[in-house]
């Protein structure tokens, strides 16, 4: 990859000697303490990132990076979403020796923090509006990535190789890392993706999601004078969900030594009491870290819903009919006990004097789609505090170190 001219005394790292004692920590956290308020307020729900993409875009060049290194790709076409942007990285070629690394955070919210106005109350940062959550999933991840990228552009840090990327649609199916363009990475040997929980925490595996369209079709009827003469779809989901719950593939599902979820959660259909319903759509999903098991709760669900179709009959008996589309969202993994990625961020956290934690989540992070394009990839908790409610917060203290060891990780202090 060619080097390109930045003219910015930032990129000459003779020009500045880089400190890096907790004199130069605390002006750190607070520029990022500032700059996560900043990205709080910007707009981003999932399909429409376009204003916070461009802003950090915006960031960055008027930090020193060089046009040609910052690259976009078209994921938001791929994605069955579609949106206004695809994803962002920034790709700098190395100033000091060693395999390429990336960081990475996604920056699309969840429909909840649209409006959303971030205060600062003591150690925490909470939504003046008790009806909104915050957007620190995963704004928190996104401030903690470009406050690294800042201070290497700014300070002229020396750096391995590096790749800053910012992902979109990550909460609907983690599109944006599912449909990334490989080819502007620069090939990242090592990965760290910030994300949601305690700066202590890092996540080394997570499960794998599978989603399905069930539409239903009945037979409409008077239900007042003739609702024998049809066939009711409203009935025929009633049945096979609860077919599914008292057989124990609905919720939490435990048979044997094996372990998944399942969820039937989104129901649509109907238009007047008067009418027997002939037509319903259903949102599901299945998970599990087996893909095996989840392709049996994934049958056991498609076998459900059209035995009931069969059950369900008019006077003729005639019954409804179903039909169902899925789709893999993401393939679940779990990285090596010894991977580089994950000694070395364990690494970075004891250096700021935290206690690394492993953990494995029952949700599907960025990193599943990085893994299995051949990237393993950690993701390192925030400081979010419940995220997707109306009480989201942040702690700003767990913030603080999750914004260090970006910098320790980007900047090769740590490995």
């Amino acid at each position: 990859m060619k080097k390109s001219k930045r003219g910015t005394p930032g990129r000459n790292v003779t020009a500045r000697p880089a400190k890096r004692g907790p004199a130069a920590i605390a002006p750190v956290n607070r520029r990022a303490r500032a700059l996560l308020l900043e990205l709080l307020k910007i707009p981003g729900v999932s399909g429409r990132e376009e204003e916070i993409i461009g802003w950090i875009a915006e960031r960055l060049l008027a930090s020193g990076a060089a046009s040609g290194d910052l690259h976009r790709d078209q994921a938001h076409l791929r994605s069955p979403h579609k949106g206004s942007a695809g994803n962002l990285a920034l790709v700098l070629p190395g100033t000091a020796p060693g395999p390429r690394r990336m960081l990475s955070a996604h920056v699309d919210t969840v429909p909840l923090c649209a409006g959303a106005r971030p205060i600062v109350a003591g150690d925490f940062i909470v939504p003046a509006d008790k009806a909104t959550a915050l957007g620190a999933d995963d704004r928190c991840g996104v401030a903690a990535v470009l406050q690294a990228a800042l201070e290497i552009l700014q300070q002229g840090l020396p750096h391995p190789p590096l790749t800053f990327l910012w992902t979109v649609q990550e909460e609907v199916g983690l599109q944006g890392a599912r449909y990334c363009a490989a080819g502007m990475l620069g090939r990242p040997k090592l990965a760290f993706n910030f994300d949601g929980g305690s700066s202590e925490k890092l996540t080394i595996g997570a499960t794998g999601g599978y989603r399905m369209d069930i539409r239903i079709e009945g037979i409409a009827s008077h239900a007042g004078n003739a609702p024998e003469e049809g066939v009711s779809a409203v009935a025929v989901a009633s049945l096979a969900v609860a077919q599914l719950q008292k057989k124990g593939w609905h919720g939490l599902i435990r048979k044997g030594r094996r372990r998944g979820t399942s969820n039937v959660g989104v129901i649509q259909g109907g238009q007047a009491t008067n009418v027997v319903t002939p037509l319903v759509e259903i949102r599901a999903e299945a998970r599990s870290h087996d893909p095996a098991f989840r392709r049996q709760i994934v049958a056991a669900i498609e076998n459900e819903f059209q035995a009931a179709a069969g059950q369900v009959k008019n006077v003729d008996g005639k019954c409804g009919k179903v039909s169902i589309e899925g789709r893999l969202d993401y393939e679940a993994f779990l990285l090596d006990e010894d991977e580089p990625c994950v000694l070395m961020a364990e690494e970075a956290v004891r250096r700021d004097g935290g206690k690394p934690e492993r953990a494995i989540s029952n949700g599907g992070l960025d990193a599943n789609w990085f893994s299995a394009r051949g990237i393993p990839t950690v993701t390192l908790g925030c400081g979010q505090v419940h995220p997707h409610t109306a009480a989201e917060r942040v702690c700003l203290p767990e913030f603080d170190r999750a914004v260090r060891v970006a910098l320790r990780l980007a900047a090769g202090l740590a490995g």
